[in-house]
């Protein structure tokens, strides 16, 4: 599944674009950034509420696919221009984390390997 088909699926507005043909191997849902760091994977589309700076951070050590929020949430400009420079796709849908995570799983994208 690509960036582009997984907004489609979760109804997600695209706050940046990134690579909307990158492939999203896994999912992850975690809002302790430290927990992220350590379990976070390259190609992985991770659920979080959180919307500062260091979410990209986290993101693009990674290189993930993209971070979605949930709920609608937005995040600042200044967030989502450092996105846009580090080239991370941000993805808004008003569907709930767990909703979002049961989408997934139903289209094949489990976590990542432990």
């Amino acid at each position: 599944m690509t960036v582009s088909q997984l907004a489609s699926l979760i109804n997600a507005k695209t706050l940046t674009a990134g690579d909307p043909d990158a492939t999203v191997e896994n999912g992850y849902v975690c809002d302790l950034l430290s927990w992220v760091m350590a379990r976070g994977a390259q190609g992985m589309a991770w659920i979080t509420v959180q919307t500062h700076l260091n979410v990209i951070a986290v993101a693009s050590l990674h290189d993930m696919a993209c971070v979605i929020l949930p709920d609608n949430i937005m995040m600042d400009e200044t967030v989502l221009n450092k996105a846009r420079e580090e080239d991370i796709a941000v993805l808004s849908s008003p569907m709930n984390a767990f909703s979002i995570c049961g989408l997934m799983y139903e289209k094949g994208l489990l976590g990542p390997e432990t």
